[in-house]
This record gives structure tokens, C-alpha cells and sequence, in this order.
């Protein structure tokens, strides 16, 4: 007989929106984050002072994109959590065809491209119905982001210890009662995290709204390039405005996962 070999935990790798985040092994100031945040910063501020045409007159046209850009964001991210619920409880159904709706549901929508569904839904199927560039933009991206979410509830729903239900089951709950007093509520705080860095990518994704004419932060950039042919500096200003706002929030989503750490 040879020396036993002992199993080896399995390896988990994580690729979020928040790699650049500053790890608490590593208390030094000069982290990733912290050079990319101040570089970004520093020169959204230096650029536009030392040459205001054209820096300062592209921040200029701005703003108006970026109040679009978070509106569409925010009512996205609404909608798709909504959804995700519902296809994260559905995928673990024991009713075959609630469990084969969501379970295809996911497997659609995650094998095409975002922008492949916006053209969808605003181009294709405007021989059927017309919808306006604000609801299409929101309605695609939440069908698309649904999907996904439906991935986090799921796995967040299965990381609940099965006791949890069968205890709720002996108290006299439904299975209904017990799935939304008890098990949800529990669900909510371990996948906050991944739903904050869902809202990252899909703040990111949000650029890809312009095709549908909506004047968010990049199609402002478009509309500046166009006409000045300045495509450098637009796409420049535009991408270091996405940068800031990306790597502030996710700050926060580290932030928010450290204090829900800390008070397990």
C-alpha cells in the first residue's frame, strides 16, 4: 500500500469588479486601487486646467449623460433583482416546468450578447410593437442582468443550511411562508456583495444604450466626437469618468462586505 493521500480542498477563484480593491494584508496606501483612483482623478482635474477646449467643454456636455446613464443603471438593477428572485427560486423548484422555464431562461439569455438583445427588443421587435429608448434600454438590460441575478439567488438560497427549512417546515410555516420569512431574508445578506458588483458591470454595460439613441454619458461622448472630431479626447474624458465612477463604488461594495463580515 502506498501513503495515503489525503484530498486537497478545492482551489475557488473569484474575478470581481473589485480585484484593484486594497486587501487588509497589505495596509500600504500605494495598492492598486489607490493609484488607479488618484490617477483618474487627478487627471479629470488637470486636463480641464490646462486645456480647457477640449477637456473642459466635453465635461461640459456631461452631466445630462451622466443623470441618464445612473437613472437607467438604477432602474435596471430594480427590475433585475426582481426577476432574479423569481428565476432563482425557480430554478430550485420541484414543479418540472417552473424548473424548466427558469432553468432555459438563463441558459438564453446568458448565450447572448447584451447588445444582441437591445437590437432585439428595440429594432427587431419594433415591427410588432414600438417601445421608446428609455424602456427599451431598462427592459433589455434587466432581461439580460435577470438572468444572471437568477444565478445569485440561486446559489444564495443553497448556501442556507437545508436545516433552516426543515425547522420552519416543523414549526408549522409553509414552505411558501417559510422560503420568504426566513430563508430570503437570510439569502439577502450572504449575495449583497455579488449584486453590488452587478451593478458595477451593469453600470459599465449601460454604454451600450447609445445604439438606441439615448443620450447617456457615452453617447454624449459620441455626440461631442462627431461634431469635433475630437475622438481622443471624448473617449478619454468619457473613460476616465466611467473609472472613477467604478472603482468609487466599487470602494463600496468592499466595504459593504467587510461590515456584513464582521457583524456574522
Amino acid at each position: 500500500m502506498g501513503p495515503e493521500v489525503k484530498d486537497e480542498p478545492p482551489v475557488t477563484i473569484q474575478v470581481t469588479d473589485g480585484v484593484l480593491l486594497p486587501k487588509k494584508d497589505k495596509p500600504t496606501i500605494f495598492t492598486s486601487w489607490a493609484i488607479a483612483f488618484t490617477l483618474a482623478i487627478a487627471l479629470l482635474v488637470i486636463l480641464p486646467l490646462v486645456k480647457p477646449d477640449p477637456y473642459l467643454n466635453i465635461l461640459a456636455t456631461f452631466p445630462s449623460g451622466i443623470l441618464v446613464t445612473f437613472q437607467v443603471t438604477f432602474s435596471a438593477i430594480v427590475l433585475a433583482t426582481l426577476i432574479g428572485v423569481f428565476v432563482g427560486i425557480g430554478q430550485l423548484s420541484k414543479i418540472t416546468l417552473v424548473n424548466r422555464v427558469a432553468t432555459v431562461y438563463v441558459e438564453i439569455i446568458r448565450g447572448i450578447p447584451l447588445l444582441v438583445q437591445i437590437f432585439f427588443l428595440y429594432f427587431a421587435l419594433g415591427r410588432f410593437f414600438r417601445l421608446q429608448d428609455f424602456p427599451a434600454a431598462v427592459l433589455s438590460m434587466s432581461i439580460c442582468y435577470g438572468a444572471y441575478m437568477g444565478e445569485v439567488f440561486r446559489a444564495g438560497i443553497q448556501a442556507i443550511p437545508k436545516g433552516q427549512m426543515e425547522a420552519a417546515l416543523s414549526q408549522g410555516f409553509s414552505r411558501s411562508q417559510a422560503l420568504r420569512l426566513i430563508i430570503l431574508p437570510q439569502t439577502i445578506k450572504i449575495i449583497l456583495p455579488a449584486i453590488g458588483n452587478e451593478f458595477i458591470a451593469l453600470l459599465k454595460d449601460s454604454s451600450l444604450v447609445s445604439v438606441v439613441a439615448l443620450t447617456d454619458l457615452f453617447r454624449q461622448a459620441r455626440n461631442y466626437a462627431s461634431v469635433t472630431f475630437n475622438y481622443f479626447d471624448a473617449y478619454l474624458m468619457v473613460s476616465l469618468v466611467y473609472l472613477v465612477f467604478t472603482l468609487f463604488l466599487s470602494r463600496l461594495v468592499a466595504i459593504m462586505e467587510e461590515k456584513l463580515k464582521t457583524h456574522d
